[in-house]
């Protein structure tokens, strides 16, 4: 009975591991293309280095946090970095999510102009103005999207991929190029490292709560396990996709080819992804500003969401592809100290 328990344990935490490490940036398919596709074959192995430093990383992380006792990622930076270095990477990670929160702004004026058909910024103010609703009346609720977006991924990837098998289209000879330049033996390591900086809000806390460390690990493996296939799968159908370039959201247009029945589901699910990642983002920069000024949730709410205004006219693909692997050039810090960072006794 207790070893059910355990593994039921695992799930849960692989199953909040993956939904927090699939954003909306996976879900367009743009951050796939960015660190892996554009590489061609060679972005594959770049998958599997990933998987393999998810599962590892994952599973150091959320074991050191646990051990320690940290119940914020601060705590856990505070570990890592030491007490002098601590507040200037608590500074970095805010830069960081402002960053990310912008793209996702971005995100959403490219699912209004490219999927339906109206003014990207009439998409951009829509999610703005919901946005500073959402903060006004403190409606957490919203981020129960999160629960229906992982399963949604598995589905949607694995239809893609199968059909795109039937079809006999998977990775023609003409559609994959190969690229081993620096850039490209860098990506995967970059990648996992900005993923776990950006998960960690999440993980540490779970890590603490958990019942028992045997869960954790097992929690981690298999959430880098199944984060290892969905890459693939998307990476593969990706590859297979000759006009991926032209789009900034790659994978509805994707589905939209070889599944047109559940196309404006998925459409749905982009946009719940973004917007729950805008909300996020703007819930955690809002919490930050107050430690460092005294400012009401209200003003503050304003505030954020007119300095996002002044980012709008940016391209999502364009902004994806500066911010995301600069972040993550950034994050490879993280994952070297993971790595030489020994961990606590039990």
């Amino acid at each position: 009975m207790k070893k059910k328990a355990e593994w039921s344990e695992a799930w849960q935490i692989a199953a909040v591991y993956v939904g927090t490490v699939i954003g909306a940036g996976f879900a367009t398919g743009r951050e796939i293309i960015e660190f892996f596709t554009r590489y061609g074959m060679a972005g594959t192995i770049g998958v599997a280095v990933s998987g393999v430093l998810f599962t590892w990383g994952g599973a150091r992380l959320m074991v050191m946090a646990r051990r320690i006792g940290a119940a914020s990622y601060d705590e856990l930076n505070r570990y890592l970095f030491g007490r002098m270095l601590s507040p200037f990477v608590t500074l970095v990670m805010t830069v960081m999510i402002a960053g990310v929160t912008a793209v996702m702004i971005a995100g959403a004026g490219a699912v209004f102009e490219e999927q339906i058909g109206w003014p990207r910024q009439a998409g951009v103010t829509l999610t703005l103005g919901l946005a500073l609703l959402v903060m006004l009346f403190d409606r957490k609720g919203l981020f129960g999207v999160n629960v229906f977006v992982a399963p949604m991924m598995v589905l949607f990837s694995a239809i893609a991929f199968v059909k795109t098998i039937v079809a006999g289209d998977l990775c023609r000879p003409d559609m994959a190029a190969v690229d081993y330049s620096l850039k490209a033996m860098l990506s995967p390591f970059s990648y996992a490292a900005f993923n776990l900086a950006m998960a960690q809000a999440v993980l540490v806390p779970i890590a603490r709560e958990a019942t028992d460390e045997r869960a954790v690990r097992r929690g981690a493996m298999l959430g880098g396990m199944v984060l290892t296939v969905l890459l693939l799968l998307n990476h593969m159908v990706l590859l297979s996709f000759p006009h991926k370039d032209d789009y900034d959201i790659p994978m509805a247009e994707v589905v939209h080819t070889f599944f047109t029945v559940l196309y404006w589901l998925y459409v749905v699910v982009i946009y719940g992804e973004i917007f729950t990642s805008v909300i996020g983002g703007m819930f955690g920069l809002a919490r930050q500003v107050r430690v460092w000024a005294p400012l009401g949730g209200k003003w503050l709410g304003v505030l954020l969401v007119l300095l996002f205004a002044a980012v709008s006219p940016f391209h999502y693909g364009e902004l994806l592809s500066f911010i995301y692997p600069l972040f993550g050039y950034m994050s490879l810090v993280l994952l070297w100290l993971l790595w030489r960072r020994q961990l606590p006794r039990r």
